[in-house]
């Protein structure tokens, strides 16, 4: 480890807009990671780096030095190459679900460390713990199991892996720091480089229900991502794509595995399918997969299916239960005639969050049950009286809160008005 530094002189630093040496970066991490460096000198740095930003040499120092605060995975055992997909995150999307076994299907492994979901956006994980027996948390050890016998797993990151990473994220939450770039690309990469995939397809949302709402600050945190995985030696591509409008027509934990299932059995929302279809081919792609096998077919002729009951039943779930529903529902119906003009992805998913679908604090219970199921999209043309949107909970008293925040969140228009959608992919950012 490098000379030891005083935390303050490296606040002082990057508050004055000078750059951190190699050294400087290596120490902070570290003492932080050991505790050396208190929350409150912490605290003060991530607000100098929202403040000022890092250059590309810092940003890939600092991600470094956190994936060296830990170990790193090694899939060397497999007889296959090894690729992931990390996705910023929306509402709705459960793409992860049927990818995983899809691109499993057509040949290569697929080692996919996921989260849970916090405020609006649902986690990964949340959703499949909704299936009967369904483990998250899996031994280094059970991971090369089930991959090496149904060519992908879906759990959770062990406390291992950049654990750097696990404090500065829960820093980050509560010091209005969480839309620093640099320190969302070194957070996401950091466990995606140290996960030790050997290519990685990336998913950047941007539209109102994304995290990064502005495109332009989209392509720059995907070519963030992308030049952080190149320099590490991850064939890494990233694709920015459409978060304006909910992804499928559910929004919730047991909702989209339903969803998620009927794609697998050659179903499904358009929109879904479409994505999916399209960055299993970029991930066999950049894993040098070249099996034969179009994931199209893979969907239609139930090769994906398998390799999803396969991997459900590996990690003690049951593909065959019931997948749990919630007590209560209500529905919110069409004012108007006319052509539905816009959905606010984000208001859809803070009404899925306020039904218990989410959780407002780390480690918080949320419902299997709740969520949001949608009856049209913008573009379509509605009734007055038809059913929009049909809310689910557990606890009745949570209706008030989720139809308060969806007030404006539809508007139908029959002024010959016509909806405005991004396009599904807005760039593709390769190298």
């Amino acid at each position: 480890m490098a000379e030891n530094f005083a935390a303050v002189e490296i606040i002082a630093a990057k508050r004055d807009r000078n750059e951190l040496t190699d050294d400087q970066i290596d120490w902070v991490v570290d003492a932080y990671t050991r505790g050396v460096v208190a929350d409150e000198q912490m605290s003060a740095l991530l607000m100098a780096i929202l403040l000022n930003g890092m250059n590309s040499r810092e940003i890939s120092r600092w991600t470094n030095a956190m994936i060296s605060s830990g170990e790193r995975m090694e899939w060397s055992a497999l007889d296959r190459p090894t690729v992931d997909k990390h996705s910023t995150g929306g509402v709705g999307d459960k793409i992860t679900l049927p990818l995983a076994p899809l691109v499993a299907a057509c040949g290569a492994a697929v080692p996919q460390l996921s989260g849970r979901g916090l405020g609006h956006t649902g986690g990964t994980l949340d959703k499949l713990e909704s299936i009967p027996g369904w483990r998250a948390s899996l031994s280094n050890e059970e991971m090369l199991s089930v991959l090496q016998s149904c060519g992908a797993v879906i759990c959770a990151a062990g406390a291992g892996l950049a654990p750097a990473d696990k404090k500065l994220y829960a820093l980050r939450d509560v010091t209005a720091t969480v839309e620093a770039i640099p320190l969302i690309a070194s957070s996401i990469m950091s466990k995606k480089i140290a996960e030790g995939t050997s290519a990685l397809i990336l998913d950047v949302k941007t539209g109102s229900g994304a995290f990064m709402s502005d495109p332009a600050r989209a392509r720059e945190l995907a070519r963030t991502m992308v030049e952080l995985g190149l320099s590490a030696g991850v064939k890494t591509r990233a694709l920015v794509t459409a978060m304006d409008v909910p992804l499928g027509l559910t929004a919730g934990n047991a909702l989209e595995v339903r969803e998620s299932v009927e794609v697998l059995a050659g179903g499904g929302p358009a929109d879904i399918v479409e994505l999916t279809l399209i960055l299993a081919r970029e991930m066999l792609d950049a894993a040098g997969v070249k099996s034969g096998i179009d994931p199209a077919d893979a969907l239609k002729n139930g090769m994906a299916m398998d390799h999803w009951r396969r991997m459900i039943k590996a990690q003690g779930g049951d593909p065959d239960a019931k997948l749990p529903v919630a007590k209560e529902s209500m529905q919110i119906f069409a004012d108007s005639d006319g052509e539905m003009i816009a959905m606010d992805a984000m208001k859809v998913g803070v009404a899925a969050w306020r039904l218990g679908a989410g959780r407002s604090r780390q480690g918080e219970k949320v419902q299997a049950g709740a969520g949001i199921e949608i009856h049209a999209k913008p573009g379509e043309q509605v009734r007055k009286g038809q059913p929009l949107l049909t809310l689910h909970t557990d606890e009745s008293d949570r209706f008030a809160r989720a139809t308060q925040i969806l007030e404006g969140s539809i508007r139908i228009s029959n002024t010959g008005e016509k909806a405005e959608r991004l396009p599904l992919i807005l760039d593709r950012i390769e190298g």
